[in-house]
Order: C-alpha cells, then sequence, then structure tokens
C-alpha cells in the first residue's frame, strides 16, 4: 500500500537551480516527451506527401478526416477555423492518456495538468463566444447567473472527469500488477485500462469541449 502511496504523488523530476529553485514536475517532462514524439511523427509521416495516398499516408489522412467530419458535424462549417486546437487536444490527451504503454507515468495522474487542460477548453469556448457574437454580447451572457456558473462548473467538471478516470485506470494497473499474477491478465487489463479507457477519456474531454462550443456560437 506504501508503494502505491508513493506512485500516486505528483513527483518532481529535477530543479532549475535559479531563484532559490524551480522544481519540473514529471508531469511536465512527461508532457515534453509526448510533444517531442508528436512532432517527430508529424515530420515523419507527412515528408513523402503523394497526391494519391499509400501506407502510412492512408491511415494518417483517415484519421484527419474523422477527425474533421467528428468536430465538423458538432461545430457546423464555422467551426473549421478551431479544428487545429480540438485535434491537437484530442492527439495529445489520448497519447498522455496510454503513454503508461511505454513505461511512463500517464501526465493526465497529476490534476494540475487536467486543471491546465479543462481551463484552456474553457478559455477557448469562451474565445469562440466572443469570436462569433462579439465581446457585448459575451458580456451580456453573464447577466444570466447559469452562465456565470457555468464558468466555475464546466472546467471543474471536465478537470475531475478526467483525473479521476486516469487515475482510476492507474490505481487498478498498478493493483492489478502487484496482485495478479496470472499470465495474460496484467494483459488484458492493460489493453482495456491504458488503451480502450484512455482513449475513450480523450474523446470524452473534447466532445464536451465541442459541445459547450457549439453551444457558445449557437444563433439566437
Amino acid at each position: 500500500m506504501d508503494n502505491l502511496m508513493e506512485e500516486l504523488e505528483a513527483k518532481t523530476a529535477f530543479t532549475i537551480p535559479i531563484f532559490g529553485g524551480i522544481p519540473i514536475a514529471e508531469s511536465c517532462v512527461v508532457t515534453w516527451i509526448i510533444m517531442g514524439a508528436l512532432v517527430l511523427l508529424s515530420i515523419i509521416l507527412t515528408r513523402k506527401m503523394k497526391k494519391v495516398p499509400t501506407g502510412s499516408q492512408c491511415i494518417l489522412e483517415g484519421i484527419m478526416d474523422w477527425l474533421d467530419n467528428f468536430f465538423l458535424g458538432i461545430l457546423g462549417h464555422k467551426g473549421k477555423k478551431y479544428l487545429p486546437f480540438l485535434e491537437t487536444l484530442i492527439i495529445y490527451i489520448a497519447f498522455a492518456n496510454i503513454i503508461g504503454l511505454f513505461g511512463f507515468v500517464p501526465p493526465t495522474k497529476d490534476v494540475n495538468v487536467t486543471a491546465a487542460l479543462a481551463g484552456m477548453a474553457i478559455i477557448f469556448v469562451q474565445l469562440s463566444f466572443i469570436i462569433e457574437k462579439g465581446p457585448l454580447k459575451w458580456l451580456k451572457s453573464f447577466l444570466n447567473p447559469i452562465n456565470l456558473l457555468d464558468l466555475v462548473t464546466r472546467p471543474l467538471s471536465l478537470c475531475m472527469r478526467l483525473f479521476g478516470n486516469v487515475l482510476g485506470a492507474f490505481v487498478v494497473m498498478e493493483l492489478v500488477k502487484k496482485g495478479i499474477a496470472a499470465i495474460g491478465v496484467p494483459v488484458i487489463a492493460s489493453a482495456y485500462f491504458d488503451i480502450f479507457d484512455g482513449l475513450l477519456q480523450a474523446y470524452v474531454f473534447v466532445f464536451l469541449t465541442s459541445l459547450y462550443m457549439a453551444e457558445a456560437m449557437e444563433e439566437e
């Protein structure tokens, strides 16, 4: 149990020796690794693009077409300008959730990371409102106390849903690894919690974010 509690703690990877020491969290380092891996993959997968796609280009274009259609189906044609943010968000969260397969601790196990993601999502929702309807209508919307309440409850919901599910999956996997020695059981559990559940939580997070954006941009 003590070992499990240690695993659940947000650890400091290293400290920058300036201004009395700036601690860098492990979740931040893993995020840098994910960013580097995604940039590298982007370069590799797009360096030899063809008009008639083959091989990995077919897979890449299929994934991007699915993401485009998914978000445009929720936001409509005017939501096209927001696709880069939403697609980057879902790709990052998906990789962050399944990176445990490669021996890293998922950064989304850190509530500070999920809070930052939720904060960015809600800020983007408000920006989409301002862009589509103007700052005056955005300010007038807060005359309704429900809209003020949404500014608190929505990011809190997004944050705790993602954090709670990823943390729960991490705890279950640690218990499985430590307590169940049956051949194949950890592999099956990992396939569910690290892959299926991780991808599902990424989907749910951006699905709710895009729904909030669609509501903000909705014609009166």
